[in-house]
């Protein structure tokens, strides 16, 4: 249950300030005491499992009760093999190499004085995001490793696993020597906290919302914080009328099927016109055996006896299910300008062997990753060897798609002289 007392924005506040103030002792550590301290963490929660799964147990349960969906039941799902894979996770950021202190440009000036731009920590990194208590970890062990604090609010559906995961985490670096404030929670104090966070600018130096349009909108609009938008993922592929039918089959059926619930799970598929009678019925069934429902437009429909009728709605839908929507063009520009309507800008691919085509597709979607012959689950931190991901985002300041440690960064410039002034 969430606690929540007429002293809840305050006491979130307070909670805050603390990151704030441990932020500078995180800042300072070395690239040695960094990954140790990641190392510790991982440790500390494949010694805490039993824990944190009966934990989620507890979630889960409740979850099932509120009516909380198959897709963010499954992302919320914690079970062993999870758990050890969240730990896993964090000893792959730990050996992923320092982003603080890097030299991103140096020059020396007429005058002598000596200039260089080297990356440094932002500070404190908050998130706010739903049902999904691997971010808890990731974002953590991410914001560690680029010296800065974190406050989470992780929501009310994940709050017994995430407070089972934030105590290991904390009790790890308190065991380490580091401030354990570093690691914050908002969680009990349910909306008041996540505004408390929306709200504490000049404490906390960026946002970063992950979870449904709605979340993120919120986040975006009503936040004082800077905010690093990640977006929804209404995620498509294009089956060019050149893809060979056993690429087709094999991208779609992992892009949608591995694990739905994603964000780079694939949501609608184009296919042009003059493929369609070869393309659509192998790979509907194929989709189907695998427990997808499909959505289908009039062409597919008369292709797929066992498809239901796509809306308008499906077009712009994340379906996070076994449902995927598919809808036959006439040809490229039909498919780019369907794009260009219904995409969130996270993830597009096409299935070709037509180089032309692909170079073409990669050059015209703008989206944060666009993909020729690969499936759209590939967009992931973990998979572009990140270690972790703090989220993907879909803007276009600062980060674009999977963000990984350099994107915790801000910069700053130091002068070095020997007396000399301005005339």
């Amino acid at each position: 249950m969430t606690t929540v007392s007429v002293d809840a924005p305050t006491a979130a506040r307070h909670r805050i300030e603390r990151a704030h103030e441990a932020a500078r002792g995180v800042g300072l550590l070395t690239d040695a005491q960094k990954a140790e301290a990641l190392r510790a963490i991982a440790d500390a929660i494949e010694a805490a499992t039993d824990d944190i799964v009966s934990a989620n147990t507890v979630d889960l349960e409740r979850g099932q009760r509120d009516g909380l969906s198959d897709g963010l039941r499954d992302r919320l799902r914690l079970d062993r093999a999870r758990v050890a894979a969240l730990a896993a996770a964090v000893r792959d950021v730990a050996e992923l190499p320092d982003p603080v202190g890097r030299v991103l440009d140096e020059r020396t000036l007429s005058n002598g004085v000596r200039l260089q731009k080297v990356s440094v920590p932002f500070g404190v990194v908050g998130s706010i995001y739903e049902a999904r208590p691997n971010v808890t970890v990731d974002i953590a062990a991410l914001a560690l490793r680029s010296g800065n604090a974190v406050v989470l609010r992780g929501g009310t559906a994940a709050q017994a696993t995430n407070a089972a995961l934030v105590s290991a985490m904390r009790d790890a670096l308190a065991g380490r020597g580091i401030d354990p404030e570093a690691i914050q929670t908002v969680d009990d104090f349910g909306r008041e906290g996540a505004h408390a966070l929306m709200q504490a600018r000049g404490l906390v130096d960026v946002l970063v919302p992950r979870g449904s349009a709605q979340l993120i909108e919120t986040v975006v609009t009503q936040s004082a914080v800077p905010v690093i938008e990640t977006g929804a993922g209404v995620v498509h592929i294009v089956l060019d009328s050149s893809a060979p039918l056993e690429w087709a089959e094999q991208i779609v059926v992992n892009a949608k099927a591995q694990r739905p619930s994603v964000c780079n799970a694939v949501e609608t598929v184009l296919v042009l016109r003059d493929a369609a009678e070869r393309l659509v019925p192998p790979v509907a069934a194929a989709l189907q055996e695998a427990g997808v429902t499909v959505h289908g437009d009039e062409t597919v429909r008369e292709l797929v006896v066992d498809a239901v009728a796509a809306t308008d709605a499906d077009w712009s839908t994340e379906h996070m299910s076994l449902d995927l929507s598919m809808r036959v063009v006439d040809d490229l520009d039909e498919a780019l300008a369907h794009i260009r309507r219904y995409s969130t800008h996270h993830t597009e691919s096409i299935v070709t062997t037509d180089e032309a085509r692909a170079e073409r597709f990669l050059a015209e979607v703008d989206s944060a990753v666009v993909m020729a012959n690969a499936s759209t689950r590939f967009t992931d931190g973990g998979e572009f060897g990140f270690g972790a991901e703090v989220g993907i985002s879909t803007q276009k300041l600062h980060a674009r798609g999977p963000m990984g440690l350099p994107e915790l960064t801000s910069t700053k410039w130091l002068a070095r002289g020997s007396g000399q002034i301005r005339i």
